[in-house]
């Protein structure tokens, strides 16, 4: 596919697996109307021209997306997806109401960030690619540019919410402007832990299957558990300050 088609795709793929999700009430919603909004807005500006290059970063786009929406369908069918998922997916099953939908919101976020984004950066980048430091450069670049257009939409986003929560204390509601930088903060955190994850995986990943299959699996294990620590009671955005909204992979590091 050429001229993003496959973000095109992807948009269509989401649209029709989010109409049954609103249908029966399910929270999963939540975090699948966010994603899909954002995936839209991406598409935007790869059409806008605004990443250095954009054919990778679509490819990126897509696969990144692929891991959600497998893990999705994959529950979906009854089956037992990632840990992290397991968690997000549970929560939408078991606290649906108890739950505000910026938490389910952010559950999503958290799974598909800290576990999903950096298998979908090796995806498209090779052991060849992580060697050469002039190619990362300018793939760091696009990835701290998504940063860009997710901040744009964090605003748009917490309306959206708001809209369909119509149930915020007053508490939330003065804390509002504050879980909007926060949020926005905790993206740039979250990835730039996600770069160095990946990073640690590609080395891993030229070790040989045996030594990435462990450090994935750890990495599954750590997201699962920042998953966990956002299904319990308080304030998430005070708990995000405390703990971010990231992990960290043994010996992996952050610029």
């Amino acid at each position: 596919m050429s001229d993003f088609e496959a973000v095109d795709a992807l948009v269509a793929r989401m649209e029709a697996q989010l109409a049954p999700l609103q249908a029966r009430g399910d929270a999963r919603r939540y975090f699948h109307g966010t994603y899909l909004r954002t995936t839209r807005a991406v598409g935007a500006e790869l059409a806008g021209g605004g990443f250095m290059d954009p054919a990778w970063v679509e490819r990126w786009d897509v696969a990144f997306a692929e891991l959600y929406l497998d893990a999705l369908e994959a529950d979906q069918r009854g089956e037992h997806p990632s840990g992290p998922w397991k968690v997000a997916f549970g929560a939408a099953d078991e606290r649906a109401t108890t739950l505000p939908p910026l938490r389910h919101v952010l559950l999503g976020m958290n799974a598909h960030i800290n576990y999903d984004l950096p298998q979908a950066l090796l995806a498209v980048i090779d052991d060849q690619e992580f060697q050469d430091a002039a190619l990362l450069d300018r793939r760091g670049a696009d990835h701290r540019h998504i940063d860009t257009v997710l901040a744009a939409r964090v605003d748009a986003e917490d309306t959206e919410l708001d809209a369909v929560s119509g149930r915020r204390s007053l508490l939330d509601r003065v804390l509002t402007p504050a879980n909007r930088l926060g949020t926005k903060r905790f993206l740039e955190e979250s990835r730039a832990k996600v770069w160095a994850n990946a990073r640690a995986l590609a080395l891993a990943r030229r070790q040989g299957e045996a030594a990435y299959t462990v450090l994935l699996a750890e990495l599954e294990r750590l997201a699962a558990l920042r998953v966990a620590d956002l299904t319990e009671p308080g304030q998430v955005i005070l708990k995000l300050a405390v703990k971010g909204f990231g992990v960290l992979l043994p010996g992996a590091r952050t610029a």
